[in-house]
C-alpha cells in the first residue's frame, strides 16, 4: 500500500464534500446508527478482564424531526431528481417524524457515496428491520434498482429474545453497485455440511477430498457469529461487527491496492480488515472517542510501525485549533486530550463527574500484581492552584497511584508547587520514583510529552486489546475459483 490510508475526525457529510474526489473509491461498507431510540453505550473491562458496569455514551441514535431535519429535508428536495421525489413519498407516507428526519440524515450521505464511488465500485449498506424497508427504497432512488445486486441476511444467535414476537436474529445489507454491468465482484466459497451429511451428489466443485464438508458458492444467507462479551475481538464499541463479516464483503468486491471507505468506522473493523487484506483505507468517524480506539487497535493488531502507514485529518494541530474544539464541543476536547495520553474517558454516570475525566490502569510488578490506576482532570479554561488541591483529594479518595492535571494554559508557578508537594510515586516493578501529580499542558501533548510513568508499552491496560493480525489468515480459502 503506497499511499496512505486517512482517518478522519468529523461530520462525513462534510468529509465527504471537502475532501474526497469523484469516483475515487472502490468499496464502500457503512453501518450507521438504525434509528433505533437507543443511547449506545462503551462497556470497559475490568481489572480482571470480565465485563464492567463502568460504561459512557458513545453516540445516541434517536433521530427527531426538527428544524436540522428539516433543513436537510428541503435541501435534497430542492436538488430534485429521483431522491428528491423518494423523499417527497416518504414524507406523504411518513409524516414528518422521526424516520423522516433519519432518511433526511442518509439521503444526502447516500448521494456523496455515490459520487465517490467508482463505476466499477460496490456499496454495502448495513441495516437492522427498523428501517431496512425504507433504506432499500431510498437506495433504489440514489444507486437506481436496476444496480441492486443483494439482499444479504447476516444471522447470528445471540440477543432479540422476547415474549411479544418471534426473536430478532438477523441484519440486513444492502449490496448495490454503481453500475451493475460493471461492479467487481470476486466469487466466495463457504463450508457446507448438509451435501454430506444427507448424501447428496456432488459436482466437482462441492466435492471435498475428505468428504467430511464440501466448499459452495456462497449465498446471500450468512450465518456467522456476532461479537460476544467473551470473544477475543470484543473491544467494548456498542455496534461492532465481526471480522469475519466485513472479510467477506471486502475479498467479494475489491482487489489488493483497492481503496476500501467506511463513513461511520465505530471502533475500526472494516479499517482493520482492509489493513490486514492488503486495501488501501479511509475511515470517517465523529467522535473523537471512536478515532483513539480506532489508533488503538490498529497499533495492537499491527505493531507500533501502523503509525507510518495512515494519517489522521480533523483533529487540532495547533493550540488555537485546540481551544475552538475545547469551545465548539467540550466533551469531544475531553477525548481529544485524553487519547493522546492513551486515557480512557470516565464514566458516565448521573450526577457530577467527581472530579475525574479520565482514568488509566497499568502494572508494574509483573503477572499477577496489583492494578494501579491515574486519575485525570482536564481543565480548557484558566488553570488554579485549587485544581491541584482537588485532584489530590480525589486521588486519595479513589486509592490512585498518580494524577494528571491537562491544561490549556500554562500552569502557575504556585500550581508546579502544589504539585510537588503531592510527592512521588515509588514503582516496585521498575525501582524507580515518578511524580504523584503530574501538569501537562496542551502544548506538551502535541509535542508528544506524555505521562511519566512505568513504561506504558508493557504495563498500559487501559484499554481491551485487539488480537494481533495475521495477513496469511483467512475466512475461506477462493482457489476454486483459480
Amino acid at each position: 500500500m503506497d499511499e496512505k490510508n486517512i482517518l478522519y475526525y468529523g461530520d462525513n457529510l462534510d468529509v465527504l464534500r471537502r475532501h474526497m474526489e469523484k469516483e475515487s473509491v472502490d468499496l464502500i461498507y457503512l453501518d450507521p446508527p438504525f434509528k433505533s431510540n437507543q443511547e449506545y453505550n462503551i462497556l470497559f473491562a475490568e481489572k480482571n478482564g470480565t465485563q464492567s458496569q463502568a460504561q459512557m455514551k458513545a453516540f445516541e441514535d434517536t433521530w427527531r424531526w426538527d428544524q436540522g431535519a428539516a433543513l436537510a429535508y428541503r435541501q435534497t428536495v430542492e436538488a430534485g431528481g429521483r431522491v428528491s421525489e423518494a423523499m417527497q413519498a416518504f414524507r406523504k407516507l411518513l409524516g414528518e417524524n422521526d424516520m423522516l428526519a433519519y432518511l433526511s440524515m442518509m439521503a444526502p450521505r447516500l448521494l456523496e457515496l455515490r459520487r465517490v464511488l467508482k463505476d466499477t465500485g460496490s456499496i454495502y449498506l448495513h441495516c437492522d428491520p427498523t428501517a431496512s424497508a425504507h433504506l432499500r427504497l431510498l437506495m433504489d432512488a440514489v444507486f437506481g434498482p436496476k444496480n441492486f445486486h443483494n439482499e444479504i441476511a447476516w444471522c447470528y444467535k445471540t440477543g432479540g429474545a422476547t415474549r411479544r414476537r418471534f426473536a430478532r436474529k438477523h441484519d440486513v445489507l444492502l449490496f448495490y453497485g454503481k453500475d451493475a454491468e460493471q461492479t467487481v465482484f470476486n466469487p466466495q466459497k463457504e463450508k457446507s455440511y448438509m451435501a454430506h451429511k444427507y448424501g447428496f451428489k456432488k459436482s466437482r466443485f462441492e466435492q471435498d477430498e475428505r468428504g467430511q464438508y464440501s466448499w459452495v458458492i456462497m449465498k446471500d444467507w450468512w450465518e456467522l457469529a456476532s461479537v460476544g462479551s467473551a470473544d477475543a475481538q470484543r473491544l467494548g464499541y456498542p455496534t461492532q461487527k465481526p471480522e469475519a463479516l466485513l472479510e467477506r464483503i471486502i475479498k467479494a468486491s475489491s482487489n489488493e491496492g483497492d481503496l476500501v471507505l467506511d463513513p461511520f468506522c465505530g471502533c475500526g473493523t472494516t479499517i482493520a480488515v482492509a489493513h490486514r487484506l492488503n486495501r488501501r483505507w479511509i475511515g470517517i468517524d465523529i467522535t473523537h472517542l471512536a478515532v483513539t480506539l480506532v489508533k488503538n487497535r490498529l497499533e495492537d493488531a499491527f505493531g507500533e510501525d501502523v503509525k507510518k502507514a495512515y494519517g489522521v485529518v480533523g483533529e487540532p494541530v495547533s493550540i488555537s485549533g485546540a481551544m475552538e474544539l475545547a469551545k465548539q464541543d467540550p466533551y469531544q476536547f475531553q477525548w481529544w486530550a485524553l487519547g493522546l495520553v492513551g486515557a480512557r474517558p470516565a464514566e458516565q454516570k448521573k450526577g457530577t463527574d467527581r472530579g475525574i475525566d479520565g482514568r488509566l490502569y497499568f502494572h508494574d510488578e509483573g503477572k499477577g500484581g496489583k492494578t494501579k490506576q491515574i486519575i485525570f482532570s482536564v481543565k480548557a479554561g484558566h488553570p488554579e492552584v485549587a485544581h491541584i488541591r482537588d485532584l489530590r483529594g480525589v486521588m486519595d479518595r479513589e486509592n490512585a497511584q498518580m494524577g494528571v492535571l491537562i491544561t490549556m494554559l500554562p500552569p502557575s508557578k504556585a500550581m508546579r508547587t502544589e504539585a510537588a508537594v503531592a510527592d512521588f510515586y515509588y514503582s516496585p516493578g521498575w525501582d524507580k520514583h515518578y511524580p504523584r501529580i503530574q501538569i501537562l499542558t496542551v502544548e506538551d501533548l502535541m509535542r508528544g510529552r506524555g505521562i511519566d510513568y512505568p513504561p506504558s508499552k508493557h504495563v498500559n491496560v487501559t484499554f481491551k486489546k485487539a488480537p494481533k493480525a495475521n495477513r496469511n489468515a483467512g475466512e475461506n480459502s477462493n482457489d476454486l475459483f483459480e
